[in-house]
C-alpha cells in the first residue's frame, strides 16, 4: 500500500497514467464504430502501415519530435486506408484480403526503412523502435497535452455527427436513400479511426494498437444492446485498462506498460464474454440447462410420452 501511495504521487507515473487513460478512452469510443462496422482489423492494418511514415518522417527531417513522427504516421495511415477502400470499391477483392495486402506491403517497407536508418552512422536514430512495441514510459507532458487536444477534437466530431454515423453504421443503404453522403461519412469515420490509432503508437506500438482499439468495444458489446451505452462502457473499459496497466507496470520490475495494458483489457474481454448478463457464455449454458430440465419435467408430467 505504501508503494502504491508513493507511486500515485510520482510525477512520471501521473503523466504516463493520464496519457494511457486518454488513449484508452479515445480507442474505446472509436473502436465501437470499427467493431459495429465489421472492420475490426482496420486498426491492425493502419497501425502496421504507419511504421514507414514514422521512419520516413525521421529520414526527411532528422527530427525525433513526437509531433513530426506522428504526422508521418498519419499520412501513411491515411494512404493505407484509402488504398484499402479503393481496392474494395474498384475490384472484386474482399476487405480482409485488401487489408492483408496493404498491411504486409506497408509494414515490410517500414522494416526496410528502419533497417536502413539503423545503419546510418548517426546516434540520433536511436529510439525509433519504440513505435513497434510502444514505450509509454517515454511520454512527456507535452505528449499528454497533444493527446488531450487530439482527443477533444475527435470526440467533438463524433458528437457533431453522432446521428449520421449511427445511421450509417446500422443501415448504410437507408442512409443513402435519405440523401446522406455515405461515402464521405465512411471516409470521415475512417479518418477519425486512423487518428485514434496514430495517437496510441507511442504508448502501445503498431503491433498492439489494434487490441486497444477493438478489445474495449468487444467487452462493452457483451453488456448492452444500446449503442450509446456501448460507447460509454467501451471508453470506461479503455481508460481503466490504461490506468491499471500503468500501475501494474510500475509496481512490477521489467514489465512494459503497453503489453500490461493489453493484458488488462484482454482480461476484461474474457470476463465479459463469460459472465455478461444476456450474452455471457456461462449464463447461456445455465439458461439452456434450465430449459432442458423444464422440458424434461414437463414431459414427465404429461400423459403424452416425451420425445
Amino acid at each position: 500500500m505504501e508503494n502504491l501511495i508513493y507511486l500515485l504521487k510520482d510525477y512520471t507515473f501521473q503523466t504516463v497514467a493520464l496519457g494511457s487513460a486518454i488513449l484508452g478512452l479515445i480507442s474505446g469510443v472509436l473502436g465501437s464504430f470499427a467493431v459495429l462496422r465489421k472492420q475490426s482489423l482496420l486498426g491492425d492494418g493502419v497501425s502496421h502501415a504507419a511504421l514507414p511514415g514514422v521512419v520516413l518522417a525521421f529520414i526527411l527531417t532528422g527530427s525525433k519530435d513526437t509531433e513530426v513522427l506522428l504526422l508521418g504516421a498519419l499520412i501513411f495511415g491515411l494512404l493505407a486506408t484509402l488504398f484499402m477502400l479503393s481496392i474494395v470499391k474498384h475490384t472484386r477483392i474482399k476487405f480482409d484480403s485488401a487489408l492483408a495486402l496493404v498491411m504486409s506491403v506497408f509494414f515490410g517497407l517500414g522494416l526496410v526503412l528502419l533497417t536502413y536508418v539503423q545503419k546510418i552512422p548517426n546516434s540520433n536514430q536511436a529510439g525509433l523502435k519504440r513505435f513497434i512495441f510502444g514505450q509509454a514510459s517515454t511520454l512527456l507532458k507535452r505528449d499528454v497535452y497533444f493527446m488531450v487536444i487530439c482527443g477533444i477534437i475527435l470526440l467533438a466530431v463524433i458528437l457533431l455527427f453522432w446521428k449520421e454515423f449511427k445511421l450509417f453504421i446500422f443501415d448504410s443503404e437507408y442512409a443513402r436513400s435519405l440523401g446522406f453522403p455515405a461515402q464521405k461519412l465512411n471516409l470521415l469515420l475512417s479518418f477519425l479511426i486512423v487518428m485514434a490509432i496514430i495517437i496510441g503508437l507511442q504508448t502501445v506500438g503498431v503491433i498492439l494498437m489494434s487490441a486497444m482499439l477493438i478489445a474495449p468495444a468487444v467487452a462493452a458489446r457483451q453488456w448492452t444492446n444500446k449503442f450509446w451505452v456501448m460507447v460509454a462502457l467501451s471508453a470506461l473499459f479503455g481508460a481503466i485498462s490504461g490506468i491499471s496497466g500503468t500501475v501494474g507496470s510500475s509496481l512490477t520490475s521489467k514489465l512494459p506498460t503497453g503489453p500490461a495494458i493489453v493484458v488488462i483489457v484482454s482480461t476484461i474481454v474474457i470476463f465479459s464474454v463469460l459472465f455478461a448478463p444476456g450474452r455471457g457464455i456461462l449464463q447461456k449454458l445455465l439458461h439452456r440447462r434450465k430449459l432442458k430440465q423444464f422440458l424434461i419435467n414437463r414431459g414427465g408430467d404429461s400423459d403424452v410420452p416425451a420425445i
